[in-house]
């Protein structure tokens, strides 16, 4: 790693002679390939964006310009190469390196990132400011042919090209072709277009006729009218942007010299790079959706750690089951179906599963329609990408009592991708929304019981939400709406999913301790029965709600507000605040925020 320790400042990289990039970028693959095998993290991904960076880095100054990038699972050279090497050792682990773009880490970068199609909007509005303002500094949006399948994506294109911001849009299109370049005219001028010759005379020609606004127009509309004529139409020419591609998104000195021209061209350009993800590593070429987001794997022969069985493959499996009984079931998903558990149903039933793209808001509207017409749309989503769907649920959903079943995959804490990841926020909008009915299981054999009853036996809105990963030491099935599964006498513990393995520990350290906790798992958290909370807090007098969610519209607040007046008691909610928790281990980030056995057994303590 040679080149690459010495490269610590983006003068360092723009100092190294063209000829040593090729080594610098093989080098950079190695690391990644190294550090990820043993941390995890987002491997094809930025394998196929390694030259596209440091061609970036070189014509652009991150500590100055604005590099907006989508999604931001792609960022580690963007890392690497702004001084942050030595953290790559922790990578997505407590005090370690972000797997995303967080500005607290570094000026480099510009803007939080975790979610998709949000790039060009967040590019335009720096670049307004930056106009509004009269500061000096480009700003360009990097933006993958996945987030395209957004919604959110285009209403930025739309407004950006019409703008007349100098700003530059690179589309990284490393799966499909996106615009309608096809035949051979077209081809060629593709080519033509990033020639170092042509983008010479264009510069010529923008330097010397531009400054005749008369001339530039009416040439420029003569041109516009035989392009149009002769040649298939590209959807970004007509969105506003100027459009330069294709790139060889693997030829450094092509893309340092489209990119330079698109900056100096001082209006909206797109420039369309083809980009190879898993690149430099076999494994990943061959199956990149498998290496896309991958846990620890021996480089040697690409073969990933185990970690046993999860609820998401409980989830698919169970689906598939109840699908064979009832042909009115179909599965949708928002880009996720192999992280959602949702392969063995595409394979089983081709023709009744929907991959949407990263367009949650859609999925949700078009298992409405499904719904009206008489079928049961099963929509498996992240709880944090499900977010964006909230007016859906209400409008498209709710107002009609349709029989819409969401699975909530990755609710509750999912460790290392941090704060724009966890799935803490869905028990606050989910219970906001008219008729829902949410359900918790706690263990697989409970999510199979609860599912089962979401499909066939509810007919309005229903959610089951359950988290990243296994099961716990609770393996038992209680499926009531509320299950008494410790008695007590000295204080109420109250916990739902999988967090009732940490109440149940801690009932055990409180007995050695001579404490009687009765402990209440609800199986149903909306609508909320809070009868037998009531009344074992009438028993008891002391209340601890351990819940992994942000304490706003938590099912803690919602049972105090059922318990006023009714009778004293003291309590504690045991919760994750705001909702914002830094990356980490599950492990390590329950004990952080006190919500662990420890912790519960400590509140209880104090309540004593």
């Amino acid at each position: 790693m040679h080149i690459l320790d010495d490269i610590n400042t983006n003068s360092d990289l723009r100092e190294l002679p063209e000829e040593r990039l090729p080594q610098l970028c093989s080098e950079i693959r190695d690391f990644l390939i190294d550090t990820i095998s043993r941390t995890g993290g987002h491997l094809a991904s930025n394998l196929g964006v390694v030259e596209l960076t440091v061609a970036l880095h070189r014509v652009y100054d991150p500590m100055r310009d604005r590099i907006v990038f989508d999604v931001g699972h792609q960022c580690y050279t963007h890392k690497l190469l702004t001084g942050r090497k030595y953290g790559f050792g922790k990578l997505r682990k407590s005090g370690g390196v972000s797997g995303f773009p967080k500005p607290g880490e570094s000026a480099a970068d510009p803007f939080i990132a975790g979610h998709a199609s949000d790039s060009v909007s967040v590019a335009l509005g720096m670049a307004r400011a930056r106009t509004r303002l009269g500061a000096d500094y480009d700003v360009v949006a990097v933006i993958g042919d996945g987030a395209l399948t957004g919604g959110l994506a285009y209403e930025g294109l739309s407004n950006a090209g019409q703008s007349g911001e100098p700003m530059v849009v690179i589309l990284n299109d490393n799966a499909m072709s996106i615009a309608g370049n096809v035949g051979g005219m077209a081809k060629l001028l593709s080519r033509m277009r990033v020639k170092p010759g042509y983008i010479g005379f264009k510069r010529w020609y923008r330097a010397t006729v531009g400054r005749v606004k008369p001339l530039y127009s009416a040439l420029h509309r003569v041109k516009e009218f035989v392009k149009d004529a002769l040649l298939p139409g590209n959807m970004f020419d007509d969105l506003g942007f100027y459009y330069l591609g294709p790139v060889d998104g693997h030829d450094i000195q092509a893309l340092e010299s489209a990119i330079s021209w698109a900056r100096d061209m001082r209006v909206p350009v797109l420039v369309h790079v083809l980009t190879q993800k898993g690149r430099g590593y076999p494994f990943a070429e061959l199956h990149p959706e498998k290496y896309h987001g991958v846990g620890p794997f021996d480089p040697q022969t690409g073969v990933v750690k185990g970690s046993g069985r999860t609820f998401s493959e409980v989830m698919g499996e169970t689906l598939c089951r109840l699908a064979e009984v009832d042909e009115r079931i179909v599965a949708l998903t928002a880009a996720m179906e192999e992280g959602t558990g949702l392969s063995q149903f595409a394979g089983k039933f081709p023709h009744r599963f929907f991959d949407t793209g990263i367009a949650e808001g859609h999925t949700v509207s078009m298992a409405a329609g499904m719904a009206k017409q008489g079928l049961v749309p099963v929509a498996a989503i992240y709880s944090s990408f499900l977010q964006r769907a909230y007016d859906m649920l209400i409008h498209d959903v709710s107002l009609l009592r349709l029989h819409v079943v969401l699975a909530v995959d990755r609710a509750g804490l999912v460790g290392e991708d941090g704060e724009t990841h966890h799935g803490v926020f869905d028990v606050a909008y989910l219970s906001t929304v008219p008729g829902m009915a949410l359900w918790c299981p706690a263990s697989f054999t409970e999510l199979r019981e609860m599912f089962h009853w979401a499909v066939s036996g509810e007919t309005g809105p229903v959610a089951v939400r359950y988290p990243r990963g296994g099961e716990g030491e609770y393996r038992e099935s209680h499926v009531e709406i509320a299950t008494v599964l410790r008695e007590g006498s000295d204080v109420t513990l109250v916990a739902y999913g999988t967090m009732i393995n940490e109440v149940l520990a801690a009932a055990g350290q409180l007995e050695r301790r001579g404490v009687s906790a009765e402990v209440i798992k609800l199986g149903r958290i909306c609508p909320l029965e809070p009868a037998p909370v009531l009344a074992s807090l009438a028993k008891t007098g002391r209340l601890v709600v351990a819940e992994e969610v942000c304490r706003a519209g938590s099912v803690g607040t919602r049972l105090l507000a059922e318990a006023a007046g009714k009778a004293a008691f003291a309590y504690r909610l045991l919760d994750l605040g705001t909702g914002i928790v830094q990356q980490g281990s599950t492990q390590e980030l329950r004990a952080a925020a006190g919500i662990d056995a420890r912790g519960i057994a400590e509140a209880a303590m104090e309540l004593m």
